[in-house]
């Protein structure tokens, strides 16, 4: 029975699923590994793969295919890099069609113009659809595989299921993240959402795909929403797969500190909770969630472009994730945010020493940390800890990267490096999601993709059209919070008069 060594696998449970399903073996690569016993990264060179229905059944240091069941699919990867799919730990992707419009935009700009209170009347049910899913398949094309999504387009019932809908049929594995808010401008407020979502939570919508149920929801604290007790009852109730919220703090509010979610009986449940972005989380409150088992999502692009800050994320890297946020601002594949993050940390802590006039003698940030955080951290932050990971038993979400074709990784060695430091999207040759093909020689696999491509366009233009035609906010006086606003220091790029700003070509 293949494999002839069995270095990283259980025998048992092989023979079980060969005998049973359909297997698929990639053989010839270079395939980064996770080793259980050392909680380490493993790199097998010329190595193979056996992935059985939505596991990985076998990870193998001989690449010669041997004796594999008659229905095995063999592929030649020869000479390129298998990793895990990436996993996004916040993204709200329902915003697709916003894109190029918020170049340069703040966060109180965002908030007040694309976020999910501005935008709830310009938008259907189609519109919802037709974005979740084709953003979602942006993050196919990138190698994500694993996304949890802060899906606050929940306006009615109809775009709660549009973006639901289009979350499972993606395939994707989404943690799609019921939000919880009141928008009453559209007079769809949490009394009328919690029935619509116990209707999705005992439906069996998602029993076919590999999406999962959460919770998303922003006012814990420090003056909780009256509605508060109830969310984390039904958080409880319906032991969803994770809750989310925005977690702030300093002049922006939103703080959601683990010690307001923990007045509710929530922080020590049996759901993980991931605190997106944390920009100022206190010493202790990074501490509370530390204990408790929970983590944090940094959105490195995210939190630079908006203005958000970053004290706390500097510092809590053992209880961190990646995550995207707003897809339709900047860059939308995670390899960007590990990449931006692992140079921003690098450039800091570098900085601190020569602030002290002393050299630095180490860098201090590796790019297996990079990977890490991109990949197994974003499994950990789910409590997945079979996802993010290439070992036997692991879901069957692998990313094949063209390391033998691509220019930017020509040359390559050591390989967590060429994925991090070289590689980009476009080198990103196959996907599978639990242990099904979503990308192919370059290629998305979904059948409908040039209709819903039209539809999506369409959309987008109707969309587009309305908020160039709207006025944008005027930012003076105070913010929500109670602090005042304030112009930055505009960089300049033009000698003499004037700085080069220019302008956004709409």
């Amino acid at each position: 029975m293949y494999p002839p060594s069995l270095s990283l696998i259980a025998t048992a449970s092989l023979a079980f699923t060969l005998g049973q399903a359909k297997s698929t073996l990639f053989w010839g690569a270079t395939i980064i590994a996770f080793d259980q016993e050392t909680e380490a990264l493993r790199v097998i060179r010329n190595g193979s793969l056996l992935v059985t229905d939505d596991r990985i059944a076998a990870v193998n240091t001989d690449p010669s295919p041997g004796n594999v069941p008659e229905d095995t699919e063999l592929v030649d990867v020869s000479e390129q890099i298998i990793t895990p799919g990436f996993v996004d730990t916040h993204r709200h992707g329902w915003q697709t069609a916003f894109r190029t419009l918020a170049s340069n935009t703040t966060l109180a700009e965002y908030i007040g113009r694309y976020g999910e209170f501005a935008a709830a009347a310009s938008f259907t049910a189609e519109d919802v659809y037709l974005g979740q899913l084709i953003g979602l398949y942006e993050d196919i094309s990138a190698g994500v595989t694993t996304l949890l999504d802060h899906a606050h387009h929940t306006w009615s019932n109809e775009t709660a299921y549009a973006g639901l809908n289009a979350s499972a049929e993606s395939g994707v594995r989404v943690f799609w993240a019921y939000t919880f808010h009141n928008i009453t401008t559209l007079n769809y407020t949490v009394s009328d959402q919690i029935p619509n979502f116990r209707e999705i939570a005992e439906s069996k919508i998602l029993d076919d795909s590999p999406t999962e149920l959460g919770i998303a929801y922003d006012s814990w604290g420090p003056n909780p929403g009256a509605e508060t007790e109830a969310i984390a009852g039904l958080i409880k109730e319906y032991n969803v797969s994770v809750m989310t919220t925005h977690c702030l703090g300093g002049p922006w509010g939103f703080d959601n500190f683990p010690s307001h979610i923990q007045k509710f009986g929530v922080l020590e449940g049996a759901a993980p909770i991931v605190f997106s972005h944390s920009s100022d989380m206190p010493p202790m409150e990074a501490q509370l969630a530390r204990s408790t088992g929970h983590r944090i999502s940094i959105t490195p692009e995210s939190e630079m472009h908006y203005g958000q800050g970053r004290k706390t994320a500097y510092y809590a890297g053992d209880i961190a994730s990646l995550g995207i946020d707003t897809h339709f601002t900047f860059s939308g594949d995670l390899l960007t945010q590990a990449r931006m993050w692992m140079q921003q940390v690098r450039g800091l802590f570098y900085q601190q020493t020569l602030d002290g006039w002393e050299v630095p003698s180490k860098n201090p940030v590796s790019v297996y940390q990079a990977f890490m955080l991109a990949t197994r951290d974003g499994g950990l932050a789910l409590r997945r800890p079979d996802l993010g990971v290439i070992r036997p038993g692991a879901k069957a979400d692998i990313v094949v990267w063209d390391a033998k074709s691509s220019l930017s990784m020509l040359g390559w060695v050591d390989p967590v490096a060429a994925v991090i430091l070289h590689a980009n999207a476009g080198d990103v040759l196959h996907v599978l999601v639990d242990g099904k093909w979503k990308k192919r020689d370059g290629k998305v696999l979904a059948d409908e993709y040039p209709e819903q491509r039209a539809a999506f366009l369409e959309s987008a233009r109707r969309i587009q059209r309305i908020f160039r035609e709207t006025e944008y906010p005027v930012l003076e006086g105070e913010w929500s919070s109670g602090y005042p606003f304030a112009s930055p220091r505009i960089y300049d790029t033009e000698p003499g008069e004037g700085n080069g700003y220019g302008q956004q070509f709409l």
